[in-house]
């Protein structure tokens, strides 16, 4: 694993691969990351976030009408950032299979992003603590108590002690915030082209005592479903709004 140098954030990727269902029928003909929210496709308030959060390098994992992703970004130097592209191929390969395909264009570690997330979090403090750790891979977790989703997360002292997304309602206090760090040796060990959930990763991470945590303090905002949306529309157009006065 390679240090982080403090200079230059490693790369992120972004999975954008999925078939949104819980939004249709807005996503009947676009993909999630295109929904519009306050004003502009959702993958726009990413790009910028990702900029002035430092990083440079993003590596989209599309699938599902990914060409309609791919169009609107391009290289990325509208944003100010290079853009590379990972297709997932003839079959879905879930969070962790797109992961594992996009390999080659990511570095020795890099961030994990989900595609319906805007996560406004210290990205160079989550790397610095990544590096710190000494583990193959590190998950951000916010103290949710079940207010905004369910917790699923057991975390104590910079360790994540289980992840479980079957947990019962009030067994854990915390909830992966959708920020996190991986050495690509970590995913290198499986197979390519093999279906598998990042969550599944993780959660294995984590039983063998191998996750690293990092707490984040302020909520997370995601589009995933329809109150979501609606909350992240209704914080984004504030953020517009307040940039826009003199």
């Amino acid at each position: 694993m390679s240090a982080y140098c403090g200079d230059e954030l490693p790369p992120l990727a972004l999975l954008a691969g999925g078939l949104a269902t819980r939004l249709r029928p807005l996503t009947a003909t676009i993909p999630k990351s295109m929904v519009e929210v306050a004003g502009e496709p959702f993958i726009a308030h990413q790009m910028q976030l990702l900029r002035r959060k430092g990083i440079d390098r993003v590596v989209i994992c599309i699938g599902h009408l990914g060409e309609m992703i791919e169009r609107f970004v391009g290289d990325g130097a509208r944003f100010g950032l290079r853009v590379a592209y990972s297709r997932d191929g003839a079959r879905p390969l879930g969070t962790g299979g797109a992961l594992r395909q996009a390999l080659p264009k990511l570095g020795e570690n890099f961030f994990v992003m989900y595609g319906d997330s805007y996560l406004d979090a210290d990205f160079a403090a989550v790397a610095a603590a990544f590096h710190r750790s000494g583990a193959p891979a590190l998950m951000t977790v916010f103290r949710n108590d079940g207010k905004w989703d369910k917790s699923n997360v057991a975390y104590r002292g910079g360790r994540i002690e289980r992840y479980d997304k079957s947990a019962a309602p009030g067994e854990m206090a915390y909830i992966d915030y959708g920020l996190g760090m991986i050495a690509a040796e970590a995913l290198a060990a499986r197979p390519a082209g093999v279906p598998f959930d990042l969550a599944d990763f993780y959660a294995a991470l984590a039983r063998e005592g191998r996750l690293a945590g990092f707490e984040v303090t302020g909520r997370f905002y995601e589009i995933g479903a329809p109150a979501g949306l609606a909350e992240t529309s209704a914080y984004l157009a504030a953020l517009a709004a307040a940039r826009s006065r003199p």
